[in-house]
């Protein structure tokens, strides 16, 4: 997957014993945690707060990984992540899983996110502090 502009936001990330598999690599499966532990970090950061997820919240509704390279045992690896495009309801997010340099991508993953209530028990259109926010840390955001 190519890059959808600049990341502005980098999450390290720990390779635990059990992330490993008999083949001597993170499984394929633990990526994906990988993935949201930083989708967390980013929210975290550019609202300023931590989500209520029993109010309002993003949820995932899709997501693309794509396998590059492997990532083993005592492997240094972070995570990149970006908001690159914003629509009423929705929005795109990319990560990039690499290693210390950030040329060196393993893993690539695209989601599409929605609003939703819990309360209501459906989807909304994103706040407008959530896209204030990402404006404000995105500068190469394109809109649907």
């Amino acid at each position: 997957m190519e890059a959808h502009g600049t990341f502005f936001h980098r999450t390290p990330i720990q390779v635990r014993f059990n992330d490993v598999d008999i083949m001597g690599h993170v499984n394929n499966s633990v990526y994906q945690n990988y993935f949201d532990y930083a989708r967390l970090q980013y929210f975290e950061q550019v609202f300023g707060y931590r989500m209520d997820w029993y109010d309002k919240a993003l949820v995932l509704v899709q997501i693309e990984i794509e396998y590059q390279k492997p990532v083993e045992m005592y492997d240094r690896v972070q995570v990149l992540t970006k908001v690159y495009q914003l629509g009423n309801k929705s929005l795109r997010m990319e990560q990039h899983l690499t290693g210390s340099d950030e040329k060196d991508v393993r893993c690539s993953n695209r989601a599409v996110l929605s609003g939703f209530s819990y309360p209501q028990g459906q989807s909304i259109e994103l706040l407008e502090q959530w896209r204030d926010r990402i404006l404000q840390f995105e500068s190469d955001l394109s809109f649907e």
